[in-house]
């Protein structure tokens, strides 16, 4: 294997490491929170309390148990990474618009005084990053190569999606999902360098 090759593998893997680390996060906050008295989930996003607005970054980091974390785990890791092959800069831009916008929409449109967390604000928003991404202009290889990612996506998730926007279970923020989801698109519609990925 010559060097260039090596450095090619090298930097591609190097564009999973952000979602693999952020996964990493989560996991770490929960076996914390899962010994300790206190629950974390109380610094999620309080609707319609300005003081919960530290919740808009620690929201999507915190999860009501293991079975809740588990549950956003996989989509997260398939979703980040298809995010994250564009590179890192375009993952966290992603990751913060999906949970900015759905952190805003859910503590608006949410019942006064519901606290959400969860990662599936930024799963809802990776989904609609890869879903709209077919739409922004660019070369028609890339282009292709970007629908046939987003047709096996919409296969794969696109009814679990839909599902946990008009047919949440109670106890579960549809509104979190819904705004995740236009966040991400709205990262996709916002535009990106035409340059290759770094």
């Amino acid at each position: 294997m010559t060097t260039s090759a090596t450095a090619v593998r090298a930097g591609a893997f190097s564009r999973f490491l952000s979602p693999l680390a952020l996964l990493a996060l989560m996991w770490a906050i929960q076996l914390v929170d899962s010994v300790t008295p206190d629950r974390f989930a109380v610094y999620g996003i309080r609707s319609w309390d300005l003081s919960s607005a530290p919740g808009l970054v620690l929201a999507p980091l915190l999860h009501a148990g293991w079975g809740h974390l588990i549950a956003n785990s996989l989509p997260f890791l398939v979703l980040g990474c298809l995010v994250a092959v564009e590179g890192t800069g375009r993952f966290w831009i992603v990751t913060g618009a999906a949970a900015l916008v759905g952190g805003v929409g859910t503590w608006l449109f949410n019942i006064p005084g519901t606290i959400t967390v969860g990662a599936s604000v930024l799963v809802f928003g990776y989904f609609g990053y890869v879903v709209l991404r077919v739409f922004v202009p660019g070369r028609v290889s890339h282009r292709i190569a970007y629908a046939a990612i987003a047709v096996i996506v919409v296969v794969l998730y696109g009814g679990s999606m839909l599902a946990g926007v008009f047919g949440a279970a109670p106890g579960i923020s549809w509104q979190a999902h819904l705004f995740g989801a236009i966040g991400g698109g709205l990262a996709a519609l916002a535009g990106r360098s035409r340059k290759a990925p770094e």
